[in-house]
């Protein structure tokens, strides 16, 4: 099982985590939303707790918890720009089918 993050991805973490002055990573996780029946979330971790999984790219921790991991094994976490519009994209090999908004996956 693993996770990856691109260097554009882990250095704007990097940044983020600098302006917060404070976090060991960020949490990679899933959640039942959308019309396809899954969402991403992302989050700031300050602290790990005992039942996660730690995956490491590019000097930034990419924390998961067990359950979620299930549905990211072999994602990687990348920062795109496409015109005026930037922000993280998730390649997840296990994906069957999105939503037409690209805010929810189905598996």
């Amino acid at each position: 099982m693993s996770i990856t993050i691109t260097e554009a991805a882990a250095k704007h973490v990097k940044t983020f985590l600098d302006n917060r002055g404070k976090g060991v990573g960020i949490r990679l996780a899933v959640r039942t939303s959308g019309c396809s029946g899954m969402a991403y979330e992302m989050e700031f971790v300050d602290q790990l707790e005992d039942e996660d999984v730690v995956f490491e790219g590019h000097g930034v921790k990419v924390v998961v918890d067990p359950k979620s991991l299930v549905y990211l094994d072999g994602t990687e976490v990348d920062f795109t720009r496409e015109g005026l519009n930037e922000g993280f994209k998730f390649n997840n090999p296990n994906v069957k089918s999105e939503c037409g908004c690209g805010e929810s996956f189905g598996v």
